[in-house]
């Protein structure tokens, strides 16, 4: 009996219990429904701003690797890493004294094509027009003296009678010798005669031979010189008229072009002298020096390089929904790792027209250009730009969680505070962002806008 009534009394305190934790429980429900039945919101005017959020690596907007174009030995090395260096300041040198060399040659070439063109430009000297008459003048008269020599040689009544007596000598030895032979044939002499006849004519033959040679060695001597006469008189006419008439064009032509080909000469040899000295070619800090003083310059890797400090950029990935929204020039503010207080600024000064595609992810390369500053910026640091895509000022701005949508026909509305109670009332959206959207009609600035759930089978209703 007593253990029944013990369990009575359990089962009653069991039963107490659970009202109370069941009335505390409905009680803390109702209190957050009508908590979240009276979160408001004022609709206010304010800015809508729209960005697109990116980050990379500080860069030098300027850095330039240099290199030596000729092979040969380091003379000098003037700068050291950290160097700061003006454009156009000489930082390094090769040995110079075979390219020096080359520019005297190619020089020197160079003035004597020039001298030639010039003597055949020059208009013919007074003096070189009489000397050159004076040797047409004395060719003449030698050719003239040839022919009248030749006229001689060929009209020489010595020559001539010489000949035909020899001739006639010839002539005769031959007809006593044939004489002779015929009377020994016939027996009436002996053969002595005819050997003595025979001896006669080859000795007249002989001597008519030799003299002919002689006469005909006498003739092609005078002519010979005439034609020498001859030859001499015409290069001293083509040598007058050449002055007279000026040089040939066509001489003038090649000579020109010598000229032409000697001054590249001389441009390529002073061109590698001046490539044998490495120049800064903007203001700078040295970034790398890898050459040294004795050393054959480094064909690897570069001999000098050099960054601007002053002017930074920034390389970075958008994807292919934000990179819509970008265009060249937008503002940027932009944030450094290692400078968190400090906030630079910059704009946008490409977009990539090519995409990369990383593990199915699309983006763009964006080149951000920074302003000017004295910040201490390193390169490779880690920085956060956020792009100005666009600024809405003095808009009629709520937030997001109180706007509700109508499943039915996608209008969008509000519930707004009155002096009667929430009235539903349809709103037409700008552009939403960050939380926020832009009015562009149904409410006014002041309305009072309530969050209201609407639950049916635990889910929002619609109306």
């Amino acid at each position: 009996m007593e253990k029944g009534y013990r369990l009575w009394i359990i089962l009653a305190v069991v039963v107490v219990v659970l009202i109370i934790g069941g009335l505390l429980l409905r009680n803390r429900v109702a209190a957050r429904s009508r908590a979240e039945e009276t979160r408001t919101a004022v609709v206010e005017r304010g800015t809508l701003r729209v960005t697109v959020t990116t980050s990379g690596r500080i860069e030098p907007e300027a850095q330039v690797d240099l290199s030596f174009d000729l092979p040969g030995r380091v003379a000098e090395v003037a700068v050291d890493l950290g160097d700061v260096v003006h454009a156009g300041q000489p930082l390094a040198r090769l040995e110079t004294e075979d390219l020096e060399r080359a520019v005297a040659q190619a020089e020197l070439s160079l003035r004597q094509a020039q001298l030639r063109l010039e003597r055949l430009q020059e208009p013919a000297d007074e003096t070189e027009v009489r000397q050159a008459q004076h040797a047409v003048d004395q060719a003449a008269a030698a050719l003239e003296v040839a022919q009248i020599n030749l006229t001689t040689v060929l009209s020489s009544t010595l020559l001539n009678e010489a000949l035909e007596d020899a001739r006639e000598v010839f002539e005769d030895a031959r007809n006593r010798y044939q004489d002779r032979l015929a009377e020994y044939e016939r027996g009436e002499i002996d053969y002595w005669f005819v050997d003595q006849a025979h001896q006669r004519y080859e000795d007249a033959q002989l001597a008519l031979t030799r003299l002919q040679q002689q006469a005909d060695l006498q003739v092609e001597s005078a002519r010979n010189e005439v034609e020498r006469a001859r030859q001499s008189y015409q290069e001293a006419q083509d040598r007058l008229q050449e002055l007279l008439d000026g040089a040939d064009p066509r001489d003038v032509e090649a000579a020109q072009l010598d000229v032409e080909a000697a001054r590249l000469a001389l441009e390529k040899a002073q061109s590698d002298l001046e490539k044998a000295t490495l120049v800064a070619p903007f203001d700078g800090v040295v970034s790398a020096v890898n050459i040294a003083a004795s050393e054959a310059a480094p064909t690897g890797l570069p001999a000098i390089s050099l960054v601007d400090p002053t002017h930074f950029r920034i390389t970075t990935s958008v994807d292919e929904i934000d990179v819509a929204k970008l265009k060249v020039g937008l503002p940027v503010e932009v944030t450094a790792d290692a400078l968190p207080d400090l906030t630079l600024t910059g704009t946008v000064e490409c977009i990539g027209p090519a995409a990369t595609v990383d593990q199915g992810a699309v983006s763009y390369p964006v080149v951000i250009l920074l302003d000017p500053t004295d910040a201490p910026l390193r390169a490779g640091m880690s920085a956060t730009a956020i792009v100005m895509v666009e600024e809405l000022i003095g808009q009629l701005l709520i937030p997001n969680w109180v706007v509700r949508i109508n499943q039915t026909t996608g209008q969008p509305y509000v519930y707004r505070q009155t002096d009667d109670g929430l009235e539903q009332v349809n709103v037409r959206l700008g552009i939403r962002y960050e939380g926020y959207s832009q009015v562009l009609d149904g409410v006014e600035e002041g309305d009072v806008l309530v969050l209201v759930r609407e639950p049916t089978n635990g889910l929002f209703r619609q109306p």
